[in-house]
């Protein structure tokens, strides 16, 4: 998943991204307004965190701006706030949950993953399709009996893949939606990681189909 950080306390922002690149995501961190509407604008995102108080304006007015656009991109709210008014406020403008700073990370984590489920109609982590299952927060790949622990990169990919099943992605989409801005990567790796996938679901009823000139999708059987 590709997660756009909006906080200008740097030190809690190296934090929160550091617990965020941990579980294998990708993350943009913008301080400003002005720098989360660029990063918006020109890249695709499954989850923003959102600070309020910014050196720029007021976190709200990105967020109204966010959806009066049909952005539809899940945005959980970071906020020193505690009033239950404070919150009902963001709620109505468009968030999709909020935490109330200091927060504990482990906390925020689960939060993160409850408004992706949620946003993606799932109310688990655990996924089936064909023959193959699969868990996007232990990380693990069951094909007929036989399971796998991914690598983060691998366990991103797939969640991405299984979460927008029949969709066809670019090599440079992917690159888009799996490294983040200052990532120096290029569309090889993606072939890479789609080849390490190829072989873990060697055997199941499901596939990674390449169209030519167009780039992956996920297929299978059933």
């Amino acid at each position: 998943m590709k997660y756009l950080l909006v906080e200008d306390n740097l030190e809690l922002a190296d934090a929160v991204a550091s617990r965020i690149r941990l579980d294998g995501h990708t993350v943009d961190h913008a301080a400003k307004i002005a720098e989360a509407s660029a990063f918006v604008d020109t890249g695709d995102y499954d989850l923003i965190l959102l600070d309020i108080m910014l050196p720029d304006g007021d976190g709200r007015s990105f967020l109204k701006q966010h959806r009066a656009r049909k952005n539809l991109t899940p945005v959980i709210v970071l906020t020193a706030r505690s009033q239950v008014s404070d919150r009902i406020s963001l709620l109505d403008l468009g968030a999709d949950d909020y935490l109330t700073k200091p927060f504990d990370h482990a906390e925020l984590q689960a939060r993160c993953r409850a408004v992706l489920r949620r946003n993606a109609g799932s109310a688990q982590s655990a996924q089936t399709i064909g023959d193959v299952e699969f868990d996007a927060v232990s990380g693990l790949l069951n094909v007929n009996g036989n399971c796998i622990n991914l690598r983060n990169r691998e366990l991103r990919l797939l969640e991405l893949l299984i979460g927008s099943k029949g969709q066809v992605f670019s090599k440079q989409k992917l690159v888009d939606r799996l490294f983040s801005y200052d990532d120096d990567v290029s569309e090889n790796a993606i072939e890479v990681y789609i080849g390490r996938l190829r072989k873990h679901i060697e055997g199941s009823n499901v596939q990674i189909v390449t169209l030519r000139g167009l780039g992956y999708r996920l297929d299978y059987d059933g």
